[in-house]
């Protein structure tokens, strides 16, 4: 009898085990990732469960989700992509909730070459701004404000060059093919070679607010969204150049 009890809990600790290990997929924007794969090895470590990153530009993984895209999460840069998905049936309503709030910064890997003040926005000298793509990349919706609310859009048109997001649009600046850059705060901070920035005023652009959202309903997905509401990871998310988030920022269980 007590063979049968211990061969009977033995099944249910194995099986609980499988049941628990899982691949999460999960989809991000290309600002986050750097911040989600910081992330990534404490929730593996705390949940069991293993995490794979795909990184591109909000716009991007939008049409990807659309065209079946198997992705569990995703950490989307765009609340209105979000929104949308959740509409369209595409993502569960109830798990929608904010999990960063953007900034962007006018960056150059020269020292001093960007005032505290941006003006060099006006009055530089240079041949190149890198932005993201604004069809694809909320980063890149953001920056045609800042340079619209500024009133150099016009002006500075013929030499904008844009990033299919904004990974790219920070390369773009890095190898030196831009002088400047309309870029995420955060990859400012995550870059070891310095240079001269100026944090962009957050009235003069719509707030970057970054919802994620499950297209999968199971615990593991549900594990992650409670694991980026955790205090550490909101110390850490703060910490890599995300603003506070509202206190209506949510996750629903």
């Amino acid at each position: 009898m007590k063979f049968k009890v211990l061969l009977i809990l033995l099944l249910v600790y194995h099986g609980a085990g499988s049941v628990k290990a899982a691949e999460l997929v999960v989809a991000v924007a290309a600002n986050f990732t750097v911040t989600l794969e910081k992330l990534a090895p404490e929730f593996e470590r705390q949940s069991g469960h293993s995490v794979t990153i795909v990184s591109g530009a909000t716009g991007r993984h939008y049409a990807q989700i659309v065209n079946g895209a198997p992705y569990d999460v995703f950490l989307a840069a765009d609340a209105d992509v979000t929104a949308r998905l959740v509409e369209e049936g595409r993502a569960l309503a109830d798990s929608r909730a904010v999990y960063a709030i953007g900034r962007l910064a006018l960056w150059s890997r020269q020292d001093s070459y960007v005032d505290p003040e941006g003006k060099v926005l006006t009055d530089g000298d240079f041949r190149r701004l890198s932005i993201a793509n604004p069809r694809l990349a909320p980063y890149g919706r953001a920056a045609v404000e800042v340079l619209t609310a500024l009133g150099q859009y016009d002006r500075l048109f013929a030499r904008l060059v844009q990033g299919e997001n904004i990974a790219q649009t920070y390369q773009f600046v890095d190898s030196g093919n831009a002088e400047l850059g309309l870029v995420a705060y955060s990859q400012v901070l995550e870059n070891a070679s310095g240079g001269s920035y100026w944090l962009v005023p957050e009235q003069l652009h719509t707030p970057l607010v970054q919802e994620l959202v499950l297209l999968q309903d199971s615990s593991a997905a549900r594990e992650f969204a409670e694991f980026m509401r955790q205090p550490s990871s909101l110390t850490l998310i703060a910490a890599s150049g995300y603003g506070n988030l509202p206190s209506t920022a949510t996750i629903n269980p």
